[in-house]
């Protein structure tokens, strides 16, 4: 059984409650963030709370504790759960207040809850095998900026791909690529450059995106920041996504067309390992 974290008690996962007024639920009034564990240590910590915080200025919500206590948090979650790989997840909502589109009143307190997940991300046979994407419209609202709790399209999309054989969709404005429903999208076109779209309000700014991006740039990589079209990944050599919950995983088809030559290809290979590899190094 797992233990949780919810509004300054670790709590039994089976008793851990939050209110049916909760404006998470009511509203998705809330952010969230997620943290992968490597042999028990935090994998982009300062990334991921940086970004935190940037969502929650975006959305106008405080934060109940410092950095430093919600490293602590963390810590204690890993250490009581046992948790040696997988992720940590953390979601901040207004808090519980009568249904109401205004924001409650300023003493009433945020709802802030952690919970764990065991899960296999070193050794991940999508890794190894690569995942089969379909294209999807993208439909959501414009400030996917904001790492909100409002995931009902991603959720939609994901659920289609499943139906579809497929393991992701990636979803498709104006004739390009933005991103998929929970990662980053990226190809390598036949000259070898790395293309993945550039930070704005239309895509989430990816904690292991920002990660792998550096280690495209140790291995001197080309690497252009723009959108991509549907036909590019057509003719594109290989292509991958990243996340913190996957790291990077292999793209191989599209729509049932074969990516390059429809299997895991080198330079996705390569940024994985060499992630992992910093990742287990700097991880806190």
């Amino acid at each position: 059984m797992r233990t949780v974290y919810v509004n300054g008690e670790y709590q039994p996962e089976t008793t851990a409650k939050i209110s049916i007024f909760d404006r998470g639920f009511i509203f998705a009034d809330g952010v969230y963030e997620v943290t992968a564990v490597i042999a028990g240590k935090l994998v982009d910590f300062p990334g991921h709370m940086a970004r935190l915080r940037r969502s929650l200025f975006e959305v106008e919500l405080a934060l109940p504790h410092s950095d430093e206590e919600v490293l602590e948090i963390h810590r204690q979650l890993i250490a009581r759960n046992a948790l040696e790989e997988g992720l940590i997840y953390l979601q901040v909502s207004r808090g519980a207040a009568d249904r109401d589109f205004m924001y409650p009143a300023e003493d009433v307190p945020p709802t802030f809850v952690m919970f764990t997940q065991k899960k296999a991300l070193i050794d991940n046979p999508v890794a190894d095998r690569g995942q089969k994407i379909i294209l999807v419209e993208d439909q959501r609202w414009h400030r996917r900026d904001i790492k909100t709790v409002q995931l009902l399209y991603p959720v939609l999309a994901k659920n289609t791909a499943r139906r579809a054989g497929a393991d992701d969709a990636w979803m498709v404005e104006d004739g390009c690529i933005t991103e998929g429903c929970s990662n980053n999208a990226y190809i390598v076109t036949q000259e070898g450059t790395l293309v993945t779209r550039e930070l704005s309000t239309e895509i989430l700014s990816g904690i292991t995106r920002q990660s792998v991006l550096k280690c495209a740039d140790d291995l001197q990589i080309r690497v252009e920041e723009r959108p991509f079209t549907v036909e590019e990944i057509r003719q594109a050599r290989e292509a991958f996504s990243t996340s913190a919950s996957g790291f990077v995983n292999p793209v191989v088809s599209v729509d049932g067309t074969a990516v390059g030559d429809g299997k895991p290809g080198p330079v996705a290979h390569r940024l994985r390992e060499v992630y992992i590899r910093a990742s287990r190094a700097m991880a806190i």
